[in-house]
């Protein structure tokens, strides 16, 4: 597709006039370009060119939210009406919509084709390590039901009412490939991540700290506040800090296989702390704490690209392809390993649907011309 075609359907896409085919046409031309390019002047401002076509493309996509999202939606911010359930592969960067314009090739309309059979798409699913030891497998189609806690096979809810008399935690594991919301008994919602532990007690006391611990992975907190509790805070306990919570919402990342800790607040206050310093977040603000280093750095971050996941995407700005192999590890459950490590060092900016498969986003990475093959063994794809 030459700049001036694109021009003209850019067009009727904004103005709400494109067909379905002519709809395709603009997200595999705008699917398939890499960011190393000097942005054309004779377009207009880049910025603004960018974000009219990514709120287009969230317009189109709104009606197929409910179809997909069971929990009512805790932000509204423009950017996270895209569903999970849409046709978006790997949106790129605007800013490189005309990288091979000089090569004078056209983009084709359709994804190479891969069968493969052995990777599946993340669900949701869970392990429940009961106080006494047992385990139980929670998976969509399976209801569980036990003492103040039930499950319908894609959350797990504790009965509010219930008092604790006696200290009793349950352990909630995703695996790899999975993910999971459990409702704690006072009400705290918690959505995990792929290859995430959380250790929780079944019941607590009205005044009595709340206190939960993240053993490893992602997590995203909505804490039900201290007035509902007789002033009782809330605490995540973590290997190399402890979050203090009043009432808010926040989303911690701890992997194993990562040197990092990230704490992003997307409103309320919470405290860091740890063995060396105390630190205060404010909305729309991260800290990070090094295993190596225990100085806790706080900066500004965009939170809707950091818990993206939760509604169903994955968004990465400018990120290493290796680092973007990690999280596409972690849902997918497979292996990506580089042939030539440099490849691995590669950025890309663009959003990942967490509904599509695997070796559809593998072929698109591909169609950037940043890789030269891929190849699927089993459960592992070696980029090349």
């Amino acid at each position: 597709m030459k700049k001036d075609k694109f021009l003209v359907l850019l067009q009727r896409f904004n103005s709400g006039e494109t067909n379905s085919k002519e709809y395709k046409k603009l997200l595999n031309y705008y699917e398939s370009f890499q960011t190393n390019d000097e942005w054309d002047e004779s377009l207009g401002s880049k910025e603004e060119l960018e974000n009219r076509m990514l709120l287009r493309l969230q317009e189109s996509l709104k009606a197929e939210e409910d179809k997909v999202i069971s929990f009512k939606p805790f932000y509204s911010r423009t950017i996270f009406k895209i569903t999970a359930a849409a046709a978006v592969v790997l949106l790129i960067s605007i800013a490189s919509l005309f990288k091979n314009e000089t090569q004078k090739r056209d983009i084709p309309e359709t994804l190479p084709a891969v069968a493969v059979q052995n990777i599946s798409i993340g669900s949701d699913k869970a392990t429940l390590t009961l106080e006494d030891g047992s385990v139980v497998a929670l998976e969509k189609g399976k209801a569980y039901s036990k003492g103040n806690v039930s499950s319908n096979g894609e959350k797990l809810v504790y009965d509010a009412k219930s008092k604790s008399e006696k200290i009793a935690n349950n352990i909630l594991t995703i695996p790899r490939g999975g993910q999971f919301f459990v409702q704690l008994a006072d009400s705290t919602k918690v959505w995990l991540n792929s290859e995430s532990q959380l250790k929780y007690p079944v019941a607590f006391t009205d005044g009595q700290t709340r206190q939960v611990e993240l053993i490893y992975g992602e997590a995203y907190f909505e804490v039900s506040p201290s007035t509902k509790h007789k002033g009782a805070k809330f605490n995540v306990k973590m290997q190399m800090q402890h979050v203090e919570v009043l009432g808010t919402e926040f989303n911690i990342k701890a992997y194993k296989d990562e040197n990092t800790i990230y704490t992003t607040l997307v409103k309320g206050k919470v405290a860091i702390d740890n063995a060396k310093a105390k630190e205060f977040l404010m909305p729309n603000e991260q800290s990070v704490i090094r295993k190596d280093n225990t100085d806790i750095l706080i900066s500004k971050v965009d939170v809707d690209n950091v818990i993206s996941w939760r509604k169903g995407l994955f968004v990465f700005k400018g990120m290493p392809l290796k680092e973007i192999a990690k999280v596409l590890s972690r849902w997918y459950d497979a292996d990506i390993v580089f042939a030539n490590p440099e490849l691995g060092n590669v950025k890309f900016n663009g959003v990942l649907n967490k509904n599509q498969k695997l070796e559809e986003i593998v072929a698109t990475i591909k169609n950037s011309n940043f890789i030269n093959a891929y190849e699927i063994k089993d459960k592992t794809i070696i980029i090349k």
